[in-house]
């Protein structure tokens, strides 16, 4: 019994560090791990053993904007915060953005202060879960260590006991801060349009201002962990300067009114691959900016800069192709609001050879940067005297009718749009999220990666799993949200059923759509 035991474990811990099938000429790596979500990703080789193309599939199908027809519009911040149990604020934030644009009514001050605490502290607390759990396992165990050990329980093994608890009990405390407005973590319920369902008491006010404060030690603990542990190591920063990951691409960021970087409420600004702005736009007006393109082999939609034109997979000056998240925010914007993420920022710069950065891999860096960010500003608005006050909603009495609502998601721009009868019913709804805007360079980020690891290879069986580990990589520093990205398509959903002996040998196939 112990043994069946075991060896169920061992397969199950084996699919949940990816399985690599391999033929002589191409590879499956089926599923793709450590990200939100679920993907694989195909290899093909040409007949000198080079990778000939290499695509990164979503198979997965959600349709949130399907589900939400007919629901009354108040609905939609519970809705759409369950598209993911990872990031629910995001999608609960936007969407009460979206609600108060639906309904034209502004929140109260407090209201909107209470919303962007809330809102920095989830960034900072989902960023940590990132790089500790599911991106920093490849630098802070490496990228060629067993699966088995490229996990939280591996970085805990180096980091430290003491470091581990660190990580997790801030993480948590940070959680309690949301479910204290939320009433719960995973899917709060605290966005209405003009505000908030709740108001922080004066004599709660003490324990959130020292977590604040805690959360700024943690933030720049982090990144003096990430400079020590992968700046101070020559391999990593050869790999991740080097044209493996690296893009030439436009950038799209939220950014204040001086252009600086915020999470929650500004404008969109773009920049193209030399750091020139291209536009900038509210979220009303985002369709003028923004539109989709389909691809038969995934589920995701690939955006791109509608003025620009959709002109494929490519990079450069003219490339319609643009990038959201920690990378694309530092880029897109002239600095950061606070002072300690204002130095991080700069040191990023100098370091990495100017602005902006085209590194992929850099990304991570960026994030712990925003961490820095997001922790300064809860500290600003935790001790903001106007953050106790009990006006934090005003009640909306106009007729809806269209309502968009953006914020910076820890993955980048996400976009609600909703369209409802004069009842509040909604109509139409559409989604575009941070992994949705990333799709098109998360694609030639696998390729390039793909390309630029794997030359000459006479038999794929043969291929290292560190090595693919490596390709993975290049699609986990944007850190995607898989069945946040899915939208339906027109006509029937294609529908793939393959059956497998125990074996894994693939006995029939059956295909619809």
């Amino acid at each position: 019994m112990e043994q069946a035991v075991k060896q169920t474990f061992n397969q199950g811990h084996l699919r949940a560090n990816a399985a690599y099938q391999a033929a002589r000429h191409n590879v499956t790596i089926d599923p793709i791990t450590r990200l939100e979500g679920h993907g694989k990703i195909d290899i093909y080789l040409d007949d000198q053993g080079d990778v000939a193309r290499a695509y990164m599939q979503v198979p997965e199908l959600r349709g949130f904007e399907v589900f939400s027809l007919g629901r009354p519009a108040e609905d939609m911040p519970q809705i759409t915060s369950r598209i993911c149990g990872v990031c629910p604020t995001a999608h609960h934030m936007a969407s009460a953005k979206c609600l108060d644009d639906l309904y034209q009514i502004e929140p109260t001050s407090a209201g909107r202060k209470i919303r962007e605490l809330v809102y920095n502290t989830f960034v900072l607390e989902d960023h940590a879960l990132h790089f500790f759990v599911l991106g920093g396992p490849d630098f802070i165990v490496g990228p060629d260590a067993p699966p088995a050990e490229r996990n939280i329980v591996g970085v805990i093994g180096k980091v430290g006991i003491e470091a581990g608890k660190k990580v997790i009990s801030t993480r948590k405390r940070l959680r309690e801060l949301i479910a204290y407005f939320g009433g719960k973590v995973v899917h709060p319920v605290l966005g209405l349009p003009g505000g908030v369902s709740k108001a922080l008491k004066p004599e709660d006010r003490p324990k959130f201002q020292q977590l604040a404060k805690d959360g700024v030690e943690f933030a720049e603990w982090t990144n003096a962990v990430f400079k020590q542990i992968v700046l101070g190591n020559p391999d990593y920063v050869k790999m991740i300067t080097s044209d493996t990951y690296t893009h030439r691409t436009c950038y799209m960021g939220m950014v204040d009114d001086a252009n600086k970087l915020n999470f929650y409420d500004g404008k969109l600004r773009v920049v193209d691959c030399n750091g020139k702005e291209v536009c900038k736009f509210t979220a009303r007006q985002y369709r003028d900016f923004v539109s989709e393109h389909v691809e038969p082999w995934s589920y995701m939609k690939f955006t791109f800069l509608k003025q620009r034109g959709w002109k494929d997979f490519v990079e450069g000056p003219d490339t319609s192709i643009y990038a959201v998240g920690p990378l694309a925010r530092l880029n897109a914007a002239d600095g950061m609001a606070t002072p300690r993420a204002q130095a991080a920022y700069e040191e990023f710069y100098q370091t990495l050879g100017g602005k902006p950065v085209h590194h992929t891999l850099a990304t991570h860096w960026a994030r712990v940067i925003e961490m820095i960010y997001a922790a300064e500003r809860i500290e600003q608005l935790i001790n903001d005297p106007e953050i106790t006050s009990p006006e934090v909603r005003r009640v909306p009495a106009n007729v809806p009718k269209e309502g968009m609502g953006v914020v910076e998601a820890p993955r980048g721009t996400l976009f609600h749009h909703y369209q409802t009868d004069d009842r509040g019913v909604i109509t139409m709804a559409n989604m575009i999220v941070a992994t949705g805007n990333n799709a098109a360079r998360i694609a030639m980020s696998v390729e390039r990666a793909a390309k630029g690891l794997i030359k000459g290879v006479k038999d794929a069986t043969q291929i290292p799993e560190g090595l693919l580990n490596k390709v993975e990589m290049a699609f986990r520093a944007y850190d995607p949200c898989l069945g946040c990205a899915t939208h339906t398509l027109p006509g029937r959903t294609p529908l793939r059923v393959r059956i497998y002996d125990c074996e894994r040998r693939l006995l029939h196939q059956i295909v619809q759509g």
